[in-house]
């Protein structure tokens, strides 16, 4: 259970990071205070694709070099409940 609980926090840290915008890699890893890449992709942003609360502004090209990442209309309802409980 504990590391459920991590997992959703790291997510929601992550799509209140994100917002109503549109974040880079970087972008986002600056704004949840995260250095290392790989464990910021394998522990949060992956897990939060993978649940549709993430999505891709290129999704047919990946290494896009203008790739952006944004919420879905299930990760925007999951920002605003976490904007309101704060």
């Amino acid at each position: 259970i504990q590391v459920l609980t991590k997992r959703h926090l790291r997510i929601k840290r992550l799509l209140v990071a994100i917002g109503t915008d549109e974040k880079s890699v970087k972008e986002m890893m600056e704004a949840v205070g995260l250095k290392n890449r790989p464990n910021f992709l394998e522990y949060s942003l992956t897990p939060a694709i993978t649940e549709g609360l993430v999505k891709m502004k290129f999704p047919n090209s990946p290494h896009h070099p203008r790739q952006k990442y944004l919420l879905t209309v299930k990760g925007l309802a999951v920002y605003d409940e976490c904007v309101k409980s704060m």
